[in-house]
C-alpha cells in the first residue's frame, strides 16, 4: 500500500475556470495521457487555496505548515487497464516559499515558483470573502471570490463536479510520465457572486493563454476544501 507523501488540510479554494482550445493545451501533455473533455469542451482553471498543518512524511516542517498556493491547471486523463484515471496537469504553481517550491520541483516534477504571497480570508453571518495575492517586483495580483450561503454538493455530470473530482496528479519526466493520486472526500460549493482575476498573463503564463484567460469565466465557485493526503509518486513510465 502506498504511503503518504504530503498530507495537508486545503481549504477555501477558489475555482476559476476558462474554455481552452484543444490545441493550446496538447503540446503541453505529459506523454501518456489524453486531454479530458467535459461536453465536447477543455478548460483552463485559476486555483486558489490554503495549505494548512502540512506534514511531509508525516512531519511538519517548521514554517512552512501554513501557506497559500495559486495554480493554473487543465485536465487529462490516462487508461489503465479497463479504468480511465482522471487527473490534472499544471501549468504554474505559486507558492509563497523556495523550500516548497524546490521540493515539489525535485520529488515531483511539478512547475512551482516561490513569489511573495498572502490571503484575506472572512467568513461569517453566511457571507464569504476568499481573496489570494501574489507579488512580482511592485505589483500584487488577485485571484478573488465573494459567496454568500452554505455549500452544496456538485450534481453528478455536472460541470462543478467535472472540475473538483480529478484524483490523480501528471507531470512530464525525462524518462516519461509521473504518476501520483490524491486523496480526499467529494468537495461541497459554493457559487461565487463575484469573482475577479488581475495579472499579467503574458508575463505569467505565457503569452499564448492572454486570450483564453482574457475571455469572461465559464464558471467561478470555491470549494469548501477538507484534508488531503498526496501520495508517493505511483510510477515513472516511459509513455507507453
Amino acid at each position: 500500500m502506498l504511503k503518504s507523501f504530503l498530507t495537508a488540510n486545503w481549504r477555501y479554494l477558489t475555482m476559476l475556470n476558462f474554455f481552452a482550445d484543444p490545441q493550446l493545451l496538447e503540446p503541453l501533455l505529459p506523454r501518456g495521457t489524453e486531454l479530458d473533455f467535459h461536453e465536447g469542451r477543455t478548460f483552463l482553471s485559476i486555483v486558489g487555496f490554503l495549505f494548512l498543518d502540512t506534514r511531509v512524511l508525516g512531519l511538519p516542517i517548521p514554517l512552512h505548515r501554513h501557506f497559500e498556493e495559486v495554480n493554473l491547471r487543465f485536465y487529462v486523463r490516462r487508461k489503465k487497464g479497463d479504468d480511465w484515471r482522471r487527473g490534472v496537469a499544471f501549468i504554474r504553481e505559486l507558492v509563497p516559499r523556495q523550500a516548497i517550491a524546490v521540493i515539489a520541483r525535485a520529488f515531483y516534477g511539478e512547475p512551482y515558483l516561490a513569489l511573495p504571497m498572502r490571503h484575506c480570508l472572512e467568513h461569517r453571518d453566511g457571507s464569504l470573502l476568499a481573496e489570494y495575492q501574489w507579488r512580482r517586483g511592485q505589483r500584487w495580483e488577485t485571484l478573488a471570490m465573494t459567496a454568500v450561503g452554505e455549500p452544496q454538493s456538485s450534481r453528478e455530470g455536472s460541470h462543478e463536479e467535472f472540475i473538483t473530482e480529478h484524483y490523480w496528479g501528471y507531470t512530464a519526466r525525462r524518462s516519461g510520465l509521473s504518476e501520483y493520486r490524491v486523496e480526499h472526500p467529494r468537495w461541497r460549493l459554493w457559487p461565487a457572486q463575484t469573482a475577479r482575476f488581475e495579472a499579467d498573463v503574458a508575463t505569467l503564463y505565457g503569452a499564448q493563454f492572454v486570450e483564453a484567460l482574457s475571455a469572461s469565466p465559464v464558471s467561478a465557485f470555491i470549494a469548501e476544501g477538507s484534508h488531503v493526503e498526496v501520495l508517493r509518486r505511483t510510477r515513472e513510465l516511459d509513455g507507453q
